[in-house]
């Protein structure tokens, strides 16, 4: 019985990859009109862009400034949280997410070694502390003092029984101390995330950690890719992202509502983090645009469970679509976060795959998984 199961699929994917490799070109077809620019559009470009260089490592995902004003902070692919100093014009450490070290600094292996020497990613300081709170992919929700050194885990970790627990964002409501952060998947680990988005893996949660309780509750669940989280000014919601359906989801805190959530706004593309500026309104990331193609692919979810088994890497093509339609984009959020006000895009190649917008100082400063730098556009003029 075992054997006819085999034999029986084997037809089936090979005609699952024989309609992909058929569909590529018609389907690049039909990307080439999809995500026109619309009235509300903003084009940066390449020379309004400062570049913020690293050495070592890459991917600053989120970005922090400390009480002080010092900063930016970020978190890199060889577990370290590193600090730009102004005055020397260059990057200093600051922290470290895992106390095994070990083989941490070879360059371009960092993707191998993650899951020991960590990969921080949520980036948030607490104002009344100073401490820094950080959501790493594979040591969970740790914190670190205003002197930096080894960050120490708080709060809940890994449930027993779970094989993954990617941590991946957070926000702190400042009134409170509550920490909100995001499991982006208990299926896949960080390095696989592409697998966890082509198959619709819905394991990602909301979560809200009281340090006065020492009590970890979760909010929202069956989340398709958790990610970015940030809690409105008055503290009234928290608005969660859901990268696999580009979505924004609003979860209240207060008010009648206290305890529901909705889905507020559809995003033009595969959001990353969330950031609230002075005024309350919110800045979206966003890694890549929608596309025909990727949203085909996520319309099938066993589709998707067929590719991560097949033996001629299918998602090497899923890979390099989300690569052609990444370009330099975030998003501006009313208050509510239920309107787009603005979209803010860079098409040099320059910004590419951005994580995370924060405004501080006038300046709008990105965050990329991927690329080996942070940027700024200094005294930006999107109103």
């Amino acid at each position: 019985m075992k054997t006819s199961r085999i034999t029986t699929s084997l037809p089936f994917i090979i005609l699952v990859a024989g309609l992909l490799l058929a569909t590529r070109d018609v389907l690049r077809a039909l990307d080439r009109d999809h995500g026109d620019d619309d009235d509300n559009t903003i084009k940066v470009m390449a020379e309004d862009l400062e570049i913020l260089p690293l050495v070592g490592a890459v991917g600053p995902e989120s970005i922090a400034f400390d009480p002080d004003g010092r900063g930016p902070y970020v978190g890199v692919s060889d577990g370290r949280i590193v600090r730009w100093d102004r005055d020397r014009l260059r990057w200093v450490d600051f922290a470290v997410t895992s106390p095994n070290r070990e083989g941490c600094d070879r360059p371009n292996k960092h993707e191998e070694t993650e899951h020991i020497c960590g990969r921080p990613l949520g980036l948030r300081f607490n104002k009344k502390t100073g401490d820094l709170y950080l959501a790493d992919a594979y040591m969970g929700l740790l914190s670190v003092g205003p002197s930096g050194g080894l960050a120490t885990p708080i709060g809940a970790q890994r449930p027993e029984g779970v094989s993954f627990w990617f941590t991946n964002a957070l926000d702190i409501d400042h009134d409170t101390g509550v920490v909100y952060f995001t499991v982006s998947s208990t299926r896949f680990p960080r390095r696989r995330f592409l697998e966890a988005t082509v198959t619709g893996d819905d394991t990602g949660t909301l979560m809200k950690y009281d340090p006065t309780t020492k009590e970890t509750t979760t909010l929202l669940s069956n989340l398709t890719f958790a990610n970015g989280v940030s809690v409105s000014k008055n503290g009234v919601f928290v608005l969660a992202l859901e990268s696999t359906r580009c979505r924004v989801n609003k979860y209240w805190l207060k008010t009648s509502k206290a305890g529901t959530s909705e889905v507020v706004t559809q995003l033009p593309g595969f959001p990353d983090n969330i950031r609230m500026n002075l005024k309350g309104e919110f800045w979206v990331g966003i890694y890549s645009r929608r596309s025909k193609f990727l949203e085909w692919i996520l319309s099938f979810r066993r589709l998707g469970n067929i590719f991560v088994r097949l033996p001629f890497e299918p998602l090497k093509l899923v890979s390099s679509f989300i690569s052609r339609k990444s370009v330099g984009m975030a998003v501006k959020l009313s208050e509510e976060g239920d309107v787009v006000l603005q979209v803010l895009e860079e098409k040099s190649g320059k910004l590419r795959f951005v994580s995370e917008v924060m405004e501080n100082e006038g300046d709008l400063w990105f965050g990329s998984v991927v690329m080996p730098f942070v940027s700024v556009f200094r005294n930006h003029t999107v109103t």
